[in-house]
């Protein structure tokens, strides 16, 4: 199980916004590229994104729903990366005296990731994590909840938090 944390030079309510929306996912997240809600209202419960992954030539469209969501504090979401399967992310926002402690848990859930999950893959994962936060970091300490990533809203979503593809 992979966890890192990161103190993040800024209120919890900035590093909240930055979470909470929905484009800005390919802002923070290493290896993703335009982010985009396609089911409910993010991060509500149940609400979806859709993003592109680069592998050189190759890209891959994959979806992250939200499996558990404490408004301010805690988002919990299932991403799932096709073939290699699924995997828990928790992000666990906590105010730390003036900045905000990010806490990232992640472990496999279903499919190929799970089956060969070991220690190499976990140091990967490790690696991964300490560029997110650091990527968070950067967004939020520079102002993050202003929108950067301008993502297209899905046809008929307001704002880009309809049920477009539900």
């Amino acid at each position: 199980m992979a966890v890192r944390h990161r103190l993040i030079r800024t209120a919890p309510e900035a590093v909240w916004a930055v979470l909470a929306d929905g484009t800005r996912y390919a802002d923070w997240v290493v290896g993703t590229a335009r982010s985009a809600p396609v089911c409910g209202r993010w991060p509500q419960v149940g609400s979806a994104i859709e993003y592109q992954v680069r592998l050189g030539p190759l890209r891959l469209t994959n979806r992250t729903t939200v499996r558990n969501h404490e408004e301010g504090t805690l988002l919990e979401l299932e991403a799932d990366a096709g073939f290699l399967g699924t995997a828990r992310i928790a992000v666990e926002v906590r105010p730390w005296g003036e900045h905000t402690l990010v806490i990232v848990d992640e472990h496999p859930l279903r499919g190929a990731g799970g089956a060969v999950h070991n220690i190499g893959v976990e140091s990967l994962i490790q690696l991964r994590h300490r560029a997110m936060l650091a990527r968070l970091a950067k967004v939020c300490e520079a102002g993050g909840d202003r929108p950067r990533s301008a993502a297209p809203h899905p046809a008929g979503a307001p704002g880009g938090h309809g049920d477009a593809h539900a």
